[in-house]
């Protein structure tokens, strides 16, 4: 397995995030995002690392690969923070390549750090790759469900 620069990102990276989200978003639920509110979303979190943190893969040639959006929860039952990985891509010519289980070996570095309650994502039902790789890097599916509004 290849191993690739992982690293948290820069302003620099804006542009590539940017990318993989409205290409997740057309892959996984086929729909269109706003371009202009996703930059603006993608610019907050970068320059306000309570938002979100960015963590990127690079190849040899500097280019971003893939990324995960790391985000936190206050936990009052636990006087601490659960970590949500979000918003995962990686591109398709880099697939099956060891890029997620590398971005999610630092995510998992960074919440064993903060002594996080809990390391956690949520997927589509119907998503059974994911699942699959999800459980191949010792992630279980949670007792919860999801509901929205």
């Amino acid at each position: 397995m290849m191993s690739h620069k992982i690293e948290l990102a820069t302003p620099q990276d804006t542009e590539a995030i940017i990318q993989f989200q409205l290409a997740m978003a057309s892959e996984t639920e086929g729909i269109t995002l706003d371009y202009e509110t996703v930059r603006e979303g993608v610019k907050a979190a970068i320059a306000d690392d309570s938002k979100a943190l960015y963590l990127l893969a690079k190849n040899e040639e500097d280019q971003v690969i893939g990324s995960l959006m790391l985000t936190t929860e206050w936990s009052d039952w636990n006087n601490g923070v659960y970590y949500w990985i979000q918003s995962v891509y990686v591109r398709p010519d880099d697939r099956k390549q060891g890029v997620f289980s590398e971005l999610f070996e630092l995510a998992k570095s960074i919440a064993q750090s903060q002594n996080a309650g809990a390391l956690r994502l949520y997927v589509d039902e119907h998503n059974l790759v994911a699942q699959k790789v999800y459980q191949s890097l010792g992630m279980h599916p949670s007792h919860y469900l999801m509901y929205e509004l």
